[in-house]
Formats: C-alpha cells, structure tokens, sequence
C-alpha cells in the first residue's frame, strides 16, 4: 500500500498571471505580456520535501537551533515575488516537510514517480530538501529519473528566518538553473552555496558551513552568478543526450515494485573490527551490503570471514573505501568493486540494481558503467 504524503498544488508566481494573459505591474507600468512572452516563459515546478531551508528558528540568531519542515513551500516561493516571475512561471508540490533523514526509501521511489510526472508538462523541476541526506536524494533521482529535463535539488544550511540565511538565495539561484535549461542531459544536479554539483560526484563535508557541499577532486560543474549561469564541464552522460536508450539507466520504476524494494546496508571498516554486523544482517535478510574499508577498500580478517559466509548465503557486496577520496578497485571472490563511488552512493546504486536482477555479473557491469561513468 502506497506511503501517503502531504502533496498540495499552489500556482503561485507572476509568470503564471502573464502566461494567463492578465496585466501585471512592472517598473514602467501597467502592461500585458505578448503571445510571444507568454510561450517563452519556462514552466518550472518547485516540489518541497522540507529540511531546514523550511526551518523556523527560535530567534532570528538561532544558526543552529530551529525546527526543520515548518514553511510550506507555495509560501517561499511566494516571497520570491517579484523577482522569481520574471525567471519562470513557477508552481509548486508539498511532497512533504520534513527533515531529509526521515524519508524512507519507499517515499524516494514516490519522488521520483513524481518528478517525471511533473517534467511531462514542465521545463525543469526543483526539489528543496534537507542537507543531510541530501546526495542521497540526489543520486537516486539522477539514476532513477526518465527525462532529460533539468532537475536541481537545493536546501540550506540556515533556517529562513535567521539574519544571514543562504535559504531564499539558494531557491531562486535553483529555480533560475532549472529554468535555464543548462543542466538538461546532465541528470540531476545540487545548486547550494551558488554552486552548481553532479549528484554522483558531490558530499556534505561540513556539518555547519554554508560552503559544505564539495565534488572532491573533479570539482563544480558552474556557478549561478546572479543572471550568469557559467558551465565549467559536464556529466559524462550528456555524451548520449541524443539518445535516449543510452543516456537512460536500466533503473525504471515502472519496472520494479514500490513494495518489495531489496534492503540494503553500510558496514564500515576499522582496526579488528568485529564480523558480527555483516553476519547479523545476513541472518535478517539483507540482500546486499555495502563495505566502506580502509585504505583501497580493506576490511579486517574477521569481516572477511563473515562476508565469505554471506556471499555464500546470496548476499550482494560492493566494496569502497571510507577515505573519501580515491578508489576501491579490489574485487575477487565475489566482491563488487565501488570504485571511487561512495559508500551512501554505492548503496542506492546496489539497490537498485538488486531490484532489477539478481545476477551479480549484470550488477558489476551496471556498477562499472552507470556507477562509474566515462567520458568518451
């Protein structure tokens, strides 16, 4: 049975007033906008899931203390006005309002369901959310996603109501990146801090700091410099944007059932950790774990052992490396190689991959090539 969450619809820009027809007020006056602005204003739809960019803090210096999924979307999009109207004629979803965290793997495949249904009459779609899982959310849309269309997540680090937020900024630089069809090919992209990040590339390396996502040693795609969208480089996928058999992943939702999604988990590696864990989760039914190890990818002898033991129950591993930078490129006995993916995104990635097919030679060849993308 489908998780149900608080979804509202809201038009709520000035772009929507023009494309109508009505007359608006601008610097010069009272005008009405012509058939040709009516048809060239992008349609963007702003879908919120809450997080602290829809905090409401104690004070208005509360930086850290505040409630998270407290404002409706419709309504800060709406404090956008006027400015965000003459971007985009902007509507917005209320998927929900809560902290990132809290979202359950079911309610992602509800998201993504959502964000193709949306690209089917829009130009591009945001999505705000909460900064802690944030990647996660992205990674999983940029695989599970059909259209080509633009799709920008965005959040903040502050609340909207403190002195200093990055929360209003952050929205309308997102909302002009959709609506600038920039990033189309490139999959699903993370717009904070005035940055613009790949999914699969970027992590939160900060827990407070406005400037805390960071795309490791490939770095930022661009920059939203007020009307500047500056494109450094790409996604390896927009090499296929004319096709859409290969720039698509074998990821379709269509094809999966929302209820019997695959468990999948983290266990991290250290000195004489215990094999305890991968056992456990073995007996509890997981279909695939995750290996975050030392160095390239290591693991102690005793979690050795207990991942031997799982392979042979049917357990799926993938093998990555706790340092945050670098590649795991070690794989034998069964053991999938992550490469230099990691750890959180090379969970998403095995499970859906372990929705799809059950074949371990099918999963290493998808984490090979969506996981791990080339440019050619």
């Amino acid at each position: 049975m489908k998780i149900p969450t608080f979804r509202t619809r809201r038009v709520v820009s000035i772009g929507s007033l023009i494309l109508a027809g009505l007359t608006v007020l601008t610097a010069g006056g009272m005008t009405s906008a012509s058939a040709a602005e009516r048809q060239k204003t992008p349609k963007i739809v702003v879908i919120g899931t809450g997080g602290t960019i829809s905090g409401v803090s104690d004070t208005r210096v509360s930086f850290q203390t505040y409630r998270s999924g407290q404002l409706k979307i419709s309504d800060m999009v709406a404090h956008l006005q006027p400015e965000i109207g003459k971007v985009a004629d902007v509507s917005t979803v209320q998927f929900g309002n809560k902290g990132s965290g809290g979202y359950t793997i079911k309610e992602f495949y509800d998201l993504t369901k959502e964000v193709d249904d949306e690209l089917k009459h829009a130009d591009g779609v945001v999505v705000t959310t909460g900064t802690d899982t944030m990647e996660e959310f992205a990674y999983w849309l940029d695989l599970t996603v059909r259209s080509r269309k633009p799709v920008v997540l965005t959040g903040s680090m502050r609340p909207w109501t403190v002195v200093g937020t990055d929360a209003p900024a952050n929205l309308y630089n997102a909302i002009t990146l959709a609506a600038s069809g920039r990033t189309e090919c490139n999959g699903t992209v993370i717009m904070l801090n005035d940055e613009i990040q790949a999914a699969r590339d970027v992590t939160k390396t900060n827990a407070l700091r406005m400037d805390t996502f960071k795309s490791r040693e490939v770095g930022v795609l661009g920059y939203v410099d007020e009307t500047r969208i500056r494109m450094l480089r790409s996604t390896p996928r927009v090499q296929h944007c004319d096709n859409p058999s290969k720039w698509a992943t074998p990821f379709d939702l269509s094809k999966v059932d929302r209820d019997r999604l695959p468990r999948v988990e983290i266990v991290y590696g250290y000195q004489e950790a215990g094999g305890e864990a991968i056992t456990a989760f073995a007996d509890a039914g997981v279909r695939g774990i995750v290996t975050a190890g030392t160095g390239s990818g290591g693991v102690s002898s005793a979690q050795s052992a207990a991942r031997t033991a799982a392979i042979a129950k049917g357990v799926t591993f993938v093998s990555t490396t706790r340092t945050g930078s670098g590649a795991s490129y070690g794989g034998s006995n069964g053991v999938i190689p992550g490469e230099d993916l990691l750890p959180q995104k090379a969970r998403i990635l095995l499970l859906l991959s372990l929705a799809q097919t059950g074949d371990p030679g099918t999963i290493a060849q998808w984490v090979s090539t969506y996981g791990v993308p080339q440019a050619s």
